[in-house]
């Protein structure tokens, strides 16, 4: 429950002091030391017991490795297929199986309680960590407090440190399970502090909310989120489908959107294997690779996989995978999608913003500020405008036409 009255007021003064030091010494480790006192402070202020912050924060150092991997994150740069054909593995689906088993009796319970299927929170449960085999080792507090002195994302870390302490205080864990990734997610389905907060669940009914070694537990309080994320009872997520070759591209789009019937109005059918949902339902076309690769009907539950993780790729793969755990036959490979490399994406987007259009930061990445920008340059040039960079639109634009 949030504090009121003189609490926050105190704690709303003693973050303007830290952000006023931190501004000036965040980039210069000697300032951490005197930032966490001030933050343990602001922690206490905040209703945080003094016994919980001091065994948590006390004694931390700064941790040089934290930043190091922050600043060198790698960009993710693969294609829905390359992603897809490494995460959603053999073994992972033969292991959801049995889990999806093992388990039943959670699941249904599940169900009933939030209207969540086991393959969608299997299919996060396996990609996350396969399903609980891969944590991460790294202290989560001295992770968290790092990045939430550093300069770069400090109001985030901020809120997930302070987070942390109040999972800690409240007695779901103790600072020395708090082990995880680098960046400080926590448990089986690698929830940000603010989320363990607030959507763990008890469900196995020892009085805890343990997301680290609590299956029931863990895949409740994935149920939670999901369902907080806006998740719809009984409604699809994703279907497979084909998509004639003389068709509006330019409707293929998560922005726009049809009825399932409008879609089959225009020639969309299911993929072999594959089951449309109900006729009423909206829908909106995804083609990851453009019009030569998969194609997928994606439902407003497929948002929420978006909710999860901003990355496209990693969204339309732990939907995929969903699929695949419900049944359905791995996807078609299209008609020879191409791939460009790293470096011509990135070229690409330069060529896009001397052009006038925002892609934000040339990262290599294609996500959909520069889906966006294809997609109009495309339709400027008269090509197919499937959003989808190729050769013949980098080649376009290389020559300056």
């Amino acid at each position: 429950m949030r504090k009121t009255g003189w609490r926050v007021l105190a704690a709303l003064l003693l973050a303007t002091a830290s952000s006023a030091a931190s501004a000036a010494s965040c980039n210069d480790p000697a300032g951490f030391p005197a930032w966490l006192k001030s933050f343990e402070q602001q922690a206490i202020a905040k209703g945080v017991s003094p016994a919980t912050v001091s065994s948590a924060l006390d004694g931390l150092s700064y941790a040089k490795d934290v930043v190091a991997k922050d600043r060198a994150q790698n960009v993710f740069s693969q294609s829905f297929l390359q992603f897809s054909d490494r995460m959603v593995a053999k073994y992972r689906l033969q292991q959801g199986a049995a889990l999806m088993k093992k388990y039943a009796n959670v699941f249904t319970r599940i169900d009933k309680d939030y209207g969540v299927p086991a393959p969608v929170i299997v299919g996060f449960w396996g990609l996350e960590t396969d399903f609980g085999a891969n944590l991460g080792d790294m202290p989560t507090l001295r992770s968290l407090a790092t990045l939430a002195y550093d300069c770069r994302r400090p109001d985030l870390f901020r809120d997930q440190l302070m987070a942390a302490l109040e999972v800690i205080d409240r007695g779901d864990l103790t600072a020395a399970q708090m082990k995880g990734p680098w960046a400080g997610e926590l448990g089986q389905v690698q929830f940000l502090a603010t989320h363990y907060r607030d959507f763990a669940v008890d469900y196995d009914g020892d009085g805890k909310r343990d997301l680290i070694k609590s299956v029931p537990d863990v895949l409740a309080s994935a149920a939670n989120l999901l369902v907080h994320e806006g998740w719809q009872r009984g409604q699809p997520w994703l279907t497979e489908v084909r998509v004639p070759a003389e068709f509006d591209w330019a409707q293929a789009d998560l922005t726009i959107t049809h009825s399932v019937a409008e879609w089959q109005r225009m020639g969309v059918a299911a993929a072999p294997g594959s089951k449309l949902g109900a006729a009423g339902l909206p829908a909106s076309l995804i083609l990851p690779m453009g019009r030569k690769g998969p194609a997928f009907l994606a439902y407003p539950n497929f948002n929420v996989y978006l909710q999860w993780n901003q990355s496209f790729v990693y969204a339309l793969t732990a939907a995929y995978f969903a699929t695949r755990l419900a049944g359905a036959p791995p996807v078609g490979r299209g008609s020879g999608a191409e791939q460009l490399s790293y470096k011509e994406v990135v070229e690409l987007q330069k060529l896009l913003a001397k052009r006038g259009h925002d892609v934000g930061k040339a990262d290599g990445m294609i996500g959909a500020g520069t889906r966006g920008a294809v997609k109009a340059m495309q339709q400027e040039l008269g090509l197919p405008p499937d959003s989808y960079p190729d050769q013949a639109l980098l080649q376009r634009l290389r020559s300056g036409s």
